[in-house]
């Protein structure tokens, strides 16, 4: 593991994130879940989210996309608080979901919007 990657990938992961939700998932991490924190967090969050040709609201709409695409419930409700830390609106996460229904199909694009609503619940957003 490349200590430095890993590092700037941890810091951009907390702050898309929340350092509570981040520092959480670390402390938790046994054994057998380490290799996949630490491989998401470096190459995720350390190459790829630290690039800066997409801005993270762009890349935060991109993953509401494409989570529920791939009907990822959990890592979808953690995008959507990810997504209102960088910014996004909840008409913006509400016109992505939207958007996906029609090119992903109706049940996910549900499903997506029944995750978000929960989560920017919770938040007070609405």
């Amino acid at each position: 593991m490349n200590e430095e990657q890993f590092a700037k990938g941890h810091k951009i992961r907390s702050e898309v994130m929340g350092a509570s939700y981040v520092d959480k998932s670390v402390e938790d991490a046994d054994d057998f879940m380490r290799p996949m924190l630490e491989l998401t967090t470096e190459y995720c969050w350390g190459e790829v989210w630290s690039r800066d040709d997409l801005p993270r609201k762009t890349r935060s709409l991109l993953n509401i996309v494409m989570l529920t695409a791939l009907g990822r419930p959990t890592e979808l409700g953690g995008h959507v608080r990810g997504a209102i830390n960088n910014g996004v609106t909840v008409e913006e996460i509400r016109g992505a979901i939207l958007h996906a229904a029609i090119y992903c199909g109706i049940p996910a694009g549900i499903d997506s919007a029944r995750v978000a609503h929960g989560v920017l619940k919770d938040l007070g957003k609405i």
